[in-house]
């Protein structure tokens, strides 16, 4: 986590374009705002809805995500701790009851003048069995009633929020290679769904060429199409129920220093459109880093916080915009925790010894050009799917030749290479993170001008020349083990065919490098790695 032990962070202005800005008196600064701007699409929609915050619940004791008292971690999971299996009744993937043990939640947020705090309504909560047993033990009409209002609710109507076209499809195909392959290997995971709304969200703050190259990566003909694409991509996957854990957040961080040089139309669009929590602070000082990091913290349940503790904004920045996702299920059908065993793993630095989880049934095989694939589903929550090159085959072949990223965002129905048949599946139990520079990645995908003060545009944002995005980061993790999968990433922008089975069983052992990518119940890819040291 090297790359995070700086201070360079930011879009930046140079020191004599912020002397000419209309300083707002350090009295007043320090003075909470008389009003706070709320995301006024909260209370369109009825079901979940789009942009990253942690909703505020009534009556169970959760703020608002990014508030300045600080907020216990998305669906009160506890900072990275392993998942157990749940209690008699326990709605499957849920998390536990207690607040995030990591980084002291919500430390230093008295350096964080909150401007805008997102909040949007509740969930429909999965039905919990126990409340609904009757004496002799059976379930009475009243859960099936609560199921079935829980389905048409959260599941039926995510379906219908989802991008009538997947926008993601042509992002991931230029994405992955780009990202995860020569990977060196090293473990690799990257979220397609939160950079994409981390660039979306760029998007918004740039002008002119600047806008379109992000605009070309995003596949979106003009901003109002982006806008449109990341509202129903973000009502597609934030779920809070009791069932599933997916919570996506945003914020921005502004400078205390130019409270008169930012364009309340665009942060308001951020706010509204996005569900970004807006603060002000003084740059570069250690309580509105710490403010920062713990809002990460708070958002992605601990898992990311050695990435998260190097972060910091120096004074020269204008804008930190971050993007979060946590993601928390368990499988459908459980590991069996007496069949797991040892064995060995074929690493590129030679054979490890490594925990495998066994299971057989009857599934679905796919198969590709130099590659076979298994699907693992999750309770209520999509499903992880397990690509294992053929022999002789790496996992940088199968990025490069975009072999993966086009099976991935395939419709698996029509799929030629499947067959149903018996599965002998054995995965490693790995817990695998990475954090990846995206600059030299962005501009090799034609995103250059934000990172070159000559030619950038962020007049959305504000009139001072010279601006540039200096760092972009993207820290992930992915652990699974016997009960479940549970994940997380921030993306911090600164603005200074093989053949089919000749039988009808296989044995599927990823016992050498391979991809996973977890997708959502609507078919979006979450998180995608390569696992080349479980």
């Amino acid at each position: 986590m090297e790359r995070y032990k700086k201070a360079s962070e930011g879009i930046h202005a140079p020191d004599e374009l912020k002397r000419n800005v209309i300083e707002t008196p350090s009295a007043a600064r320090k003075r909470p705002p008389k009003a706070v701007w709320l995301g006024a699409a909260a209370a369109v929609l009825a079901v979940v809805l789009l942009v990253g915050v942690v909703p505020r619940l009534a009556g169970v004791g959760r703020t608002g995500a990014g508030a300045p008292d600080g907020a216990p971690a998305p669906g009160g999971m506890s900072g990275g701790a392993p998942m157990s299996s749940p209690a008699s009744g326990e709605a499957p993937g849920s998390a536990p009851s207690s607040p995030p043990q990591a980084g002291e939640p919500g430390a230093g947020f008295a350096e964080a003048v909150p401007l805008a705090v997102a909040v949007y309504p509740e969930n429909t909560p999965y039905p919990q069995e126990e409340d609904y047993r009757a004496a002799d033990g059976s379930l009475d009409d009243a859960y099936f009633e609560a199921i079935n209002l829980w389905w048409n609710t959260t599941i039926t109507a995510r379906q219908a929020q989802a991008p009538a076209e997947d926008g993601l499809a042509p992002f991931c195909a230029a994405a992955l290679p780009e990202f995860l392959g020569n990977s060196g290997g090293e473990n690799r995971v990257f979220s397609p769904l939160n950079v994409y709304l981390a660039l979306s969200m760029l998007a918004e703050t740039a002008g002119g060429n600047s806008r379109q190259q992000l605009l070309d990566l995003l596949d979106a003909e003009n901003i109002e199409a982006l806008r449109q694409r990341a509202s129903g991509l973000w009502n597609a996957n934030y779920r809070d129920d009791g069932a599933v854990t997916s919570i996506l957040a945003a914020s921005l961080w502004l400078n205390e220093d130019l409270a008169g040089a930012y364009h309340q139309d665009t942060l308001d669009t951020l706010a509204r459109d996005y569900f970004a929590s807006a603060f002000s602070g003084e740059m570069g000082s250690e309580g509105y880093n710490q403010a920062l990091r713990s809002w990460i913290n708070d958002q992605t349940g601990g898992l990311l916080k050695d990435a998260a503790q190097g972060l910091s904004m120096d004074p020269d920045t204008v804008l930190a915009l971050v993007s979060t996702v946590y993601f928390r299920a368990n499988w459908a059908d459980e590991f069996n925790d007496n069949l797991s065993a040892e064995g060995t793993f074929h690493a590129p630095g030679g054979d490890v010894t490594v925990t495998y989880l066994h299971q057989s049934g009857t599934g679905t095989y796919y198969w590709g050009e130099g590659f076979g694939v298994v699907r693992k589903d999750l309770a209520t929550a999509g499903a992880m799917w397990f690509l294992l090159p053929d022999e002789g085959v790496s996992v940088d072949d199968l990025l490069a030749s975009g072999a993966a990223a086009e099976f991935l965002a395939a419709d698996k129905a029509g799929w030629q290479g499947q067959k149903r048949l018996k599965i002998n599946l054995s995965v490693p139990k790995f817990d695998v993170s990475s954090d990846l520079d995206l600059a030299e990645g962005l501009k090799n995908l034609g995103v250059t001008d934000v990172f070159d003060s000559a030619v950038s545009d962020f007049t959305p944002l504000t009139d001072l020349p010279g601006l540039f995005v200096s760092e972009a980061e993207h820290a992930a993790r992915v652990t699974l083990d016997e009960k479940g999968v549970e994940a997380a990433a921030f993306t911090y922008l600164g603005v200074a065919g093989g053949e089919p089975p000749l039988e009808d069983e296989i044995d599927f052992t990823l016992d050498r490098p391979f991809l996973f990518a977890i997708e959502s119940a609507t078919g979006q890819p979450l998180f995608v790695g390569v696992v080349n040291h479980p």
